[in-house]
């Protein structure tokens, strides 16, 4: 079956704009926007205006001044993308869920049970639709990276079955943008050198795209290009890392900014490790400037951590590096933190004060147990009483609360 489309990459259509037009019909044609100070989702009539997730809300409004806000309706998010993944694994056990609203799935086993790769995907959508009402987007291929782009091509409520005999020529059409690893910085350069779409992209000689985007991501890119993708269907994927982002908009890249917002991101990092007993080594943060440019830092650390506080401290420090390295830059619009080499900790190592300087940062010595113990202190009181209850008082801040906890909880992968 190596030769044949047989991996599905269904996606829900502006799923979360599109659950608030199912719930509330007087919604549906109209540009709506689900958030307030910052757009977590956007409606196509929205997005036809220019309007996108993680835009200033000030800014959507400015971009469509009929644009509508509504507050979201989270459980109904989980309850609905729970079940259209369901629909999926009705046709086959080979599923691989990659976030709430989109998954892969391989039907080369099943087609003597439900008929060739093309009926299972129309079988999907049909009862996606009458069964959840909601649209879907079906891309079918011989590897996943095409499959998503085709999903990507069928948008919006569509069908794009790739022919293997034809994939090269419909991939080099399209445009660089819908490759996986090709965001609005990468885009860019390549705009830069001339480069707009994929097959420009895949007859660049030597080690061009290398030069261009760096040895690893020219690599990458450069076979996926012509579609070598060997990956197969994961169905206990889990997550290597642990990470969080927060859109700030526009803001002044000053301490008064980031240190809040790397303390919020921190707390909601360390509380998803603590609650499957794992801890990391490495921490990466990501600071993205107003102009889209992003840079990254990280650490490794002498002892595997899950302490917010650690973490925060940690990730202020690499700001800071970040800071001075780029001191021509005014304004930030994005800060992320991952934690990564992750490793099962059920306990803590306890650690004889030695005097050595990281100690501070070592999640068994003196100072280490005391914020491993509030921490967990906090956690038993959030599993009590919700994540509202109870937080560091550095962490509480107009940013972070842009954007809902169950909006956060709801991009998280499981570890």
């Amino acid at each position: 079956m190596e030769n044949e489309a047989t991996i599905l990459h269904a996606d829900l259509d502006a799923f979360y704009a599109s659950v608030e037009q199912l719930l509330n019909p007087e919604l549906r044609g109209k540009p709506i926007a689900v958030g307030g100070g910052v757009v977590l989702a956007a409606s196509y009539e929205a997005k036809a205006f220019g309007v996108h997730g993680g835009m200033p809300g000030r800014k959507a409004r400015e971009l469509c001044p009929q644009l509508l806000f509504v507050g979201g309706h989270f459980e109904d998010y989980q309850r609905l993308g729970d079940a259209a993944i369901r629909v999926l694994g009705d046709y086959t056990p080979l599923v691989e869920r990659i976030s709430i609203d989109e998954a892969f799935a391989d039907v080369a086993g099943t087609a003597h049970l439900f008929g060739p790769p093309v009926d299972v995907a129309r079988l999907v959508r049909k009862r996606v639709r009458e069964e959840l009402g909601l649209p879907i987007s079906v891309g079918v291929a011989r590897t996943k990276h095409l499959a998503k782009i085709a999903s990507q091509v069928a948008k919006p409520d569509g069908l794009v079955v790739v022919d293997p005999a034809g994939e090269i020529a419909f991939l080099h059409d399209l445009p660089v943008e819908l490759m996986w690893g090709v965001g609005p910085v990468t885009r860019q350069k390549l705009a830069d050198a001339g480069i707009r779409t994929i097959g420009q992209m895949a007859e660049l000689p030597g080690k061009s795209l290398e030069r261009l985007v760096g040895h690893a991501a020219g690599e990458k890119l450069s076979a996926l290009a012509w579609n070598q993708d060997p990956r197969v269907i994961e169905t206990h994927r889990r997550a290597r890392s642990a990470g969080a982002q927060s859109a700030l908009g526009r803001r002044p890249f000053a301490e008064h900014i980031y240190r809040p917002a790397l303390r919020h991101l921190a707390d909601r990092i360390g509380s998803r490790l603590r609650a499957k007993a794992l801890a990391g080594w490495t921490v990466t943060v990501r600071v993205r400037f107003a102009d889209m440019h992003a840079v990254t830092r990280a650490a490794t650390l002498g002892a595997p951590v899950a302490a917010t506080a650690i973490l925060a401290e940690v990730a202020e420090t690499l700001v800071r590096q970040v800071r001075r390295d780029h001191p021509e830059e005014r304004a930030i619009s994005l800060l992320a933190i991952s934690v990564s080499h992750l490793e099962k900790q059920p306990l803590l190592q306890l650690e004889l004060p030695l005097g050595l300087g990281d100690e501070p940062l070592r999640p068994g010595t003196r100072i280490g147990r005391g914020r491993w113990t509030a921490d967990r202190a906090m956690d038993a009181v959030r599993d009590r009483f919700g994540w509202e209850a109870i937080g560091y008082g550095s962490v509480v801040l107009e940013a972070g609360r842009s954007v809902p906890e169950a909006f956060r909880e709801l991009a998280e992968k499981d570890l």
